[in-house]
């Protein structure tokens, strides 16, 4: 019986006559030649279907199938340097399943919100196919990172009593006879885990009320959460770094195919104006060697542009935008000031008004995609901390139990998926970076 392979696989199979089950993309004839442009979930490339060497029933099916028809096809793989993929199918004969007319999403331009209503069948084009590929790149890449130092996957629930950050535009929810909200972050139920396990991580989705509408933001999005017991700030920074350059250096090694096609244009309006991913800017980024920028010095170089920036304020989407074009690669900005952090973080031993914490700069104008901190150890401090933010102690009391009973020293940091996905991908919103993007305005499909 004739081998079923996926498009991917092709390489491996030249000049052998083998079966595949695909979806039709386009299609178009020349005479006694139809080609198929065709797509199966793991690559896109070309099927010819030449009159001579088929029945006539076959190249009326040929001739005859609409855009995303799914069907079986028997033919030779060949070699083809004119192909994006680099191989092509002679089709020998198919089996048609689906032939349905009417698929919305035509060969012409198509504008964003059009397309984000059609977000269940626009997930099948090579772009959001191309970066959806990548997104589940990263993910492996992580969990074999995270796996190899020596940590256990730990799940943190999405229902919280209380919140890490306060409960400023947090999801709420009437969770029976209680207040409840959706997870803004993992974090606290992560610092358990590091205590009882020493390094874990954890993965999900979290949820932030925001109303905003900028590039940068979404409603629901996925964050990683890594907590380490016995672990200091710049041993923390240390990890931060090797995580990132390993998931970089994975995409690159892995996902050439996939960067390629973010580099090609598509019928379709809105991803006219994407220029595509330049592989070597992504490089510098896996062979880590990033600078630590202190808050201070940063705020010095924004003062120095003549930049409207105070020291105390908080980094906007503009001063990330021009710190970013200083550097190659990812950077950290360390030591941010009390005032504009979380309540839990240690303080700086040299500079009590500021914290232990860093942020992760991505080049290119970017901002933020990583976030983390030595965590305060003390009982006593991180009461006063809790209570000069204005919350409830009765909320953090099994919070407060890691600190009362074998506290050691500890850090953590986050990441945020969907900013890396669109970081790497060279996107111009994270709402392409995630299969189905929740925002102010957007809850369907």
């Amino acid at each position: 019986m004739t081998e079923l392979i996926s498009i991917r696989e092709s390489s491996k199979h030249v000049d052998e006559e083998v079966r595949m089950h695909v979806w039709l993309t386009d299609k178009r004839s020349s005479g006694k030649i139809v080609f198929l442009q065709l797509r199966d979930g793991t690559a896109f490339f070309q099927g010819v279907v030449r009159k001579n060497d088929v029945s006539e029933e076959v190249f009326e099916a040929a001739k005859g199938l609409r855009q995303e028809a799914s069907f079986y096809l028997t033919g030779t793989i060949h070699e083809d340097a004119r192909s994006h993929f680099g191989y092509e199918i002679q089709i020998s004969d198919l089996e048609v399943v689906s032939n349905n007319e009417g698929y919305p999403i035509t060969n012409k331009e198509h504008g964003i919100d059009f397309l984000l209503d059609h977000r269940h069948l626009w997930l099948r084009s090579r772009r959001p196919f191309a970066i959806m590929q990548i997104r589940n790149r990263i993910f492996k890449a992580t969990v074999d990172f995270f796996e190899n130092e020596g940590f256990v996957k730990f799940d943190a629930p999405l229902l919280m009593h209380s919140a890490p950050e306060g409960t400023t535009e947090l999801f709420h929810i009437d969770y029976f006879d209680h207040d409840a909200y959706l997870s803004q972050s993992g974090q606290l139920y992560g610092e358990v885990g590091a205590e009882a396990f020493g390094k874990i991580f954890t993965f999900g989705p979290t949820f932030r009320a925001e109303a905003s509408k900028t590039r940068r933001h979404l409603t629901e999005f996925w964050m990683m959460e890594p907590e380490m017991a016995w672990m200091h700030q710049d041993e923390s920074l240390d990890l931060q770094e090797r995580f990132l350059s390993y998931v970089v250096g994975q995409v690159l090694e892995h996902c050439e195919y996939e960067l390629s096609i973010l580099g090609r244009l598509e019928h379709c309006e809105y991803e006219l104006s994407i220029l595509g991913r330049d592989l070597d800017k992504l490089r510098p980024a896996a062979e880590g060697n990033y600078t630590r920028l202190s808050y201070d010095d940063a705020v010095k170089m924004l003062q120095e542009a003549g930049k409207d920036f105070k020291w105390g304020d908080d980094f906007g989407a503009p001063d990330e935008a021009f710190l970013s074009e200083r550097f190659d690669r990812p950077f950290f900005i360390v030591n941010y000031p009390v005032a504009i952090k979380p309540f839990y973080m240690k303080k700086n031993p040299e500079n009590p008004l500021t914290y232990l914490c860093a942020d992760v700069e991505a080049p290119e104008g970017y901002g933020e995609i990583m976030g983390g901190s030595e965590r305060e150890a003390d009982y006593d401090t991180l009461k006063a901390q809790i209570e000069e933010a204005g919350l409830n102690l009765d909320d953090y009391s099994w919070y407060l139990d890691l600190r009362k009973y074998g506290s050691v020293p500890h850090s953590g940091f986050g990441m945020g998926f969907e900013r890396v996905i669109a970081w790497i991908c060279k996107l111009d919103h994270v709402r392409e970076a995630v299969p189905f993007p929740r925002m102010i305005n957007r809850m369907q499909p």
